[in-house]
């Protein structure tokens, strides 16, 4: 597929990531949208209420004129644009945020089912990627040791949320598929058509070891994996006629614990540095290890027959148990479009079924039930430039980085001749992170939040240095290894994939959608894939690089992830064809 840009695209996303200013005490650029999305915002900031604190998360991509960020690098859900919509919130079919584009590489394979509870009870079995026999190196691009924390910052599961507080600020009736939107698009929608209830995202987490500290990284620590309940919702009325710039994309956040018990308050306004700081009950987790993970709407201890949607992980190796509820109770809330104010809030899934349309009519990717790695943000460095501070709160400050500088740099354009004008975060190897006290990195290296992901794709992610089967090698780690996911103890009756990456990609537009490929245009060349291989008598799912053999099924690679709908979906988005949800690949 070809991917000339013309002049005309060029200079659009040349503005779409031109940097305006570069804000020292808070460690972050500020990235000027396009024209048509500078726009006066169309909702404005009001007082903040008082039970919102000045760190926090009333916006996981870190933009609110009213809260600094408690994290740095949170790991946020990739907001949809919409079609033949220009605002301050939208262009060329991509969401900004304060102005900033804000965009997520999410490769993602969606199940479908219309069993009675399928859309808000799903158990997930799972052994944990194992890592190369080799240290870490980011010496030679496409020959390097690679670890999972430089291939992704988090594979998740997701599940759909009511919060009738969230786009497209509708009432919402838990476990109901009468929320589904009959209006997913702006090119063939009847305005008055319902554009869906109330909906947040449910992404359960795993962080890979060898990136800490998690406050501003992406680990809890170098050896093991840790896991966390996040819950983003959107303050937006349809469309995005309308945003509160206060609290964008407010997110609950807590790690899972031995003790269910958060380390610190999770919700949006009251997050502080103990929210996103392990403790001595957050669930750590081995590489290899076996897991099953149960999510689903549970009762609420002492909760008069309330319920909220719970998370518990059964580690079948160490045999440790950890587990979070969403409730009102353990401190989650959800946001006031009018004034970022939170209302204690027992989260549930928002569908009974995991029908095909039953989705969260706000997010890129077209989901409810599915599993996904969230990629596209490390590169390797062998020297940095550009030093920056993060100001974590309580006093806490942390010195980074924003440009690498080395081979795959060297390989791809340089920043500011690319749409990619920062590399921040970024650290220098055996950094311990000031009075965060971490273990050192591993590796000078960069984790590319601030300018919406790797955008040169350049970095590790897009080299075909990912799992090639389940043991690792010497250069390479293992891939995971999923169990077909379960509903009542009943298989899900079909699955797809699909990604956003289109949105990333500064050749691809709504109006240009000859410039949007998989893999996208790189010095590597390569975009990760799903597979599943059968063996024992049984099909397991893989995700990397596993390609044909006798007894795995590929499904042609890049070629799963289908074609670009932007004319049935309204916005860039690839999706493949659906599978009936029985084991494709041969035993030998």
């Amino acid at each position: 597929m070809s991917t000339r840009r013309t002049g005309g695209q060029r200079s659009a996303w040349k503005l779409l990531t031109g940097m305006l200013a570069l804000a020292i005490g808070v460690g972050f650029y500020v990235l000027a949208a396009p024209g048509k999305a500078n726009a006066t915002a169309s909702h404005s900031v009001l007082a903040k209420d008082t039970n919102v604190s000045k760190y926090g998360e009333l916006d996981c991509n870190g933009f609110s004129p009213i809260q600094r960020p408690v994290r740095s690098s949170a790991v946020c859900t990739d907001i949809r644009g919409f079609a033949n919509v220009h605002n301050a919130y939208n262009w060329d079919s991509r969401f900004f945020d304060n102005g900033h584009y804000i965009g997520h590489d999410e490769p993602d394979m969606t199940f479908n089912s219309s069993q009675d509870g399928s859309g808000g009870n799903v158990t997930w079995t799972e052994t944990i990627g194992r890592e190369p026999t080799t240290a870490p190196t980011v010496d030679k691009p496409g020959h390097d040791s690679t670890h999972w924390f430089q291939l992704t910052v988090a594979p998740w599961l997701s599940m759909a949320m009511c919060d009738s507080n969230s786009y497209p600020q509708l009432p919402c009736t838990p476990n109901s598929d009468a929320n589904a939107p009959s209006c997913t698009n702006a090119f063939n929608c009847n305005p008055n058509s319902y554009p869906g209830a109330g909906s947040a995202f449910m992404e359960m987490q795993f962080y890979p070891p060898g990136d800490s500290p998690f406050a501003d990284n992406t680990s809890c620590d170098n050896t093991h994996w840790c896991a966390a309940l996040t819950i983003d919702s959107l303050e937006c009325t349809y469309n995005y006629a309308n945003c509160n710039t206060g609290c964008e994309e407010p997110v609950n956040f807590a790690f899972i614990q031995t003790n269910g018990v958060p380390t610190g308050p999770p919700s949006p306004q009251l997050a502080d540095l103990a929210t996103e700081t392990p403790n001595s009950h957050t669930m750590l987790i081995n590489a290899g290890d076996k897991v099953v993970t149960h999510m689903w709407d549970a009762p609420v201890p002492g909760g008069g027959g309330a319920k909220a949607f719970k998370v518990t992980i059964d580690d079948l190796t160490t045999h440790k148990t950890g587990s979070m509820q969403a409730s009102a109770a353990n401190g989650f809330q959800n946001t006031s479009i009018t004034n970022c104010s939170g209302t204690p809030y027992n989260f549930q899934p928002e569908y009974n079924t995991a029908k095909r349309g039953n989705i969260i009519p706000w997010a890129a990717l077209q989901t409810n039930i599915s599993t996904e790695f969230e990629t596209g943000h490390f590169e390797g460095c062998t020297s940095l430039s550009q030093p920056l501070t993060v100001n974590l709160g309580s006093g806490v400050t942390d010195k980074t980085y924003g440009e690498c500088h080395g081979p795959y740099e060297n390989a791809g354009p340089p920043d500011g001749k690319s749409p990619e004008t920062t590399d921040a975060y970024c650290y220098p190897k055996g950094d311990t992170h000031g009075s965060l006290h971490a273990a050192p990195d591993l590796v000078t290296g960069c984790d590319d939040y601030v300018a919406g992901g790797d955008l040169d794709f350049d970095g590790q992610p897009y080299y075909p240095d990912w799992p090639t089967g389940a043991s690792p090698t010497k250069t390479w780690a293992g891939s995971f290894v999923f169990q077909r996911p379960t509903s009542n103890g009943k298989q899900y009756g079909f699955f797809y994939m699909q990604t956003d990456i289109a949105l990333s990609e500064s050749t691809c537009g709504a109006s240009a959608p000859s410039g949007c490929s998989v893999p996208p245009k790189g010095p590597g060349n390569f975009y990760p894939y799903w597979s599943e291989s059968a063996a024992g008598g049984g099909c397991a799912i893989e995700f990397g690089n596993v390609a044909s053999g006798p007894a795995t099924n590929d499904f042609g690679k890049d070629s799963q992830y289908g074609s670009d709908l932007v004319k049935k979906l309204g916005y860039n988005e690839f999706e493949g064809r659906t599978y009936s949800n029985n084991c494709q690949a041969k035993s030998s």
